[in-house]
């Protein structure tokens, strides 16, 4: 089954920070097969686009007003939810911020 897993900021990160090394934590999913695909995401790129009455509106940055901001993400391979879960709760971002866990399915 797989997942999409987002890797957002947080307003009220644990105490104290998680200063581990996030690269030991993608090379172990890489190792195994679990993690397909992942990337930081640069928030400065992003664009926010809409449409309203016709006109195209678009804005720089991360939506404005949001409370967290999207910073990643990793597709993983697992078995199911509750070991999709084990997986988000030992990225070191589950302290520093949040990870959001989406389930889609597998592309033939």
């Amino acid at each position: 089954m797989r997942f999409m897993m987002f890797v957002l900021t947080d307003p009220v990160p644990d105490e104290p920070s998680d200063d581990s090394d996030v690269d030991q934590w993608v090379q172990e999913l890489d190792t195994t097969g679990r993690r397909l695909l992942g990337d930081v995401l640069d928030p400065s790129e992003a664009r926010g686009v809409r449409v309203r009455a016709g006109e195209r509106l678009v804005t720089n940055g991360p939506i404005p007003g949001a409370t967290d901001t999207l910073w990643g993400f990793d597709i993983l391979e697992c078995a199911d939810l509750d070991e999709a879960i084990y997986i988000a709760a030992r990225h070191p971002m589950a302290r520093n911020g949040r990870l959001e866990l989406r389930p889609f399915p597998a592309t033939s």
